[in-house]
């Protein structure tokens, strides 16, 4: 591959690597779908829906995202007991990780008990009361798959599409470092990534305050203490991300066997476990 665009959107930064030129029309189309996703699901946009529901209820007509996240979502909270929780937004809030990100903490509060408030269909997505929406489990990986999606019909030949720890591969293999949590001039390990995406996340990214992070306990509104990072392989950007996310609660092991997922998980006390069909390399 040759040709590489950056650019910045949804508060992080994108590389999308191509044969040849992303021709402007198609430049276009990706920068569209990807504002129009975080007009839809921002919580750090006051003109988006998830603010406007925040602060009313109500119902809207439900972005063409919501029930294939949504539905996601359903799985995550069965199999971790209650732990990843779509509305989990005021619960980071609370602790810091708000739209103004002011990363002042002020206590922790579990997530409201999500599908007595929350109800969605082809046409409508409803709250029964005001509610913060964050759909940071699995978003990115979903609006990773949009872009791939654009590109696949639109370029010749493989690309990769990364924005910072959820990538989309298209062709290959690339291969992937695994980079150590606690020192990031490190790898654990390689994901040799073919036609599959690859995700990850860790809690020394959007870290602030003592202890404080972005992955919480909806159950608690506490920051996961006992995982460090996870990282996570499938054939789709959603599933990689939403994957990456139960594996740091107990049932997030059963699930990624449901759907299939190679992972590797590190703990917090510098163990490094793995499924029974991981497809790295690690530097153990």
């Amino acid at each position: 591959m040759s040709e590489l665009w950056r650019f910045d959107a949804i508060g992080t930064r994108w590389e999308i690597e191509t044969a040849e030129p992303v021709p402007d029309a198609v430049r276009t189309l990706i920068a569209a779908v990807i504002d129009g996703f975080d007009e839809e699901w921002s919580r750090f946009r006051p003109d988006s829906l998830v603010s406007r529901l925040a602060v009313h209820g109500g119902e809207a007509a439900a972005p063409a995202d919501a029930a294939a996240m949504l539905d996601v979502y359903r799985e995550l909270d069965a199999a971790t007991a209650g732990a990843v929780n779509p509305l989990v937004g005021e619960s980071l809030a609370r602790r810091g990780y708000d739209a103004a990100y002011s990363f002042v903490d002020r206590g922790a509060a579990p997530a409201p008990a999500w599908q007595r408030v929350l109800e969605w269909d082809a046409q409508t997505l409803r709250l029964g009361r005001p509610a913060l929406l964050d759909v940071g489990a699995l978003g990115k990986g979903r609006l990773v798959d949009l872009v791939a999606e654009i590109l696949a019909g639109s370029v010749t030949g493989g690309f990769v599409v990364d924005a910072s720890g959820d990538m989309a591969v298209r062709g290959g293999p690339v291969r992937v470092g695994l980079e150590h949590p606690f020192d990031p001039s490190r790898a654990i390990g390689v994901f040799e990534v073919e036609d599959a995406a690859l995700c990850a996340s860790a809690v020394n990214r959007r870290a602030w305050g003592e202890g404080l992070h972005h992955v919480l306990d909806a159950r608690t509104g506490v920051p996961v203490r006992t995982i460090a990072a996870t990282w996570a392989l499938a054939s789709d950007a959603m599933h990689a991300d939403a994957a990456a996310t139960a594996l740091f609660f107990d049932g997030g092991p059963e699930l990624a066997a449901d759907w299939g997922v190679s992972w590797v998980r590190m703990t917090t006390d510098g163990t490094v476990e793995w499924s029974a069909d991981q497809k790295a390399e690690l530097f153990l």
